[in-house]
């Protein structure tokens, strides 16, 4: 074996009862898998605070241009030539960003509310499943708070979890949910969620529209 190949080639197993090394090894996995719960959450807070100003900047030239569908057509076709393969600047997505908007339409407000911190496929469930505001406050910092996938938090509103747990609205912090959650996997392992964390932000909103195809408020998006 060469010098080059000796120094490659994986190191052994420590021998049984390395003192402190099992201590060690969990400290650099509880460590790493916070890192990464905090690299998926800012992206997803970077992410939607572009989506909500996007939102408004649609509602305002939509109020003061008197524009049609036929413009939000045409900004989505001029953004996805000028980002080919990128989903997240799609026709519907630009709706789902005025709706999003339209939702949370203080700025303030918003962005002490974990709604800007869970991950747009969590956002677009609320908006398209819970109408009622407090409702959908309430449920946002939940997922945050115990670490709910998208799944999950479809399932708490079918099931009616607010109505049973009661509507006292939990005031959010800016808290990390457990790193071994189901929103934290999730979040790590979405493509757009990594790709943005290695990349720059246009060049990540990648297959941000798979998780659902039917329209919010009524609005036709096809």
């Amino acid at each position: 074996m060469s010098n080059a190949d000796a120094e490659n080639a994986p190191s052994p197993a420590p021998a049984g009862g390395l003192e402190g090394y099992d201590e060690f090894l969990r400290e650099i996995k509880g460590r790493i898998q916070a890192a990464q719960v905090r690299a998926a959450l800012a992206v997803s807070r970077e992410l939607m605070t572009l989506y909500w100003q996007i939102g408004r900047g649609l509602v305002a030239r939509q109020q003061q241009h008197g524009w049609g569908d036929g413009v939000i057509r045409k900004i989505a076709a001029d953004l996805q030539e000028a980002f080919p393969g990128i989903e997240g600047f799609s026709y519907r997505n630009l709706y789902r960003m005025r709706a999003f908007h339209l939702a949370y339409p203080d700025e303030a407000d918003f962005v002490t509310r974990a709604v800007s911190q869970i991950p747009w496929g969590h956002n677009i469930a609320l908006l398209q499943k819970v109408k009622d505001d407090a409702q959908r406050l309430w449920y946002a910092a939940k997922v945050v708070e115990h670490g709910w996938s998208r799944a999950i938090l479809e399932h708490q509103i079918e099931t009616d979890r607010y109505g049973r747990q009661g509507k006292a609205l939990t005031n959010f912090e800016r808290t990390l949910p457990p790193p071994d959650s189901d929103l934290a996997c999730e979040d790590w392992r979405d493509p757009s969620c990594s790709t943005m964390v290695a990349a720059s932000l246009p060049a990540t909103g990648r297959n941000l529209t798979n998780a659902e195809e039917e329209p919010i408020g009524g609005q036709t998006c096809r």
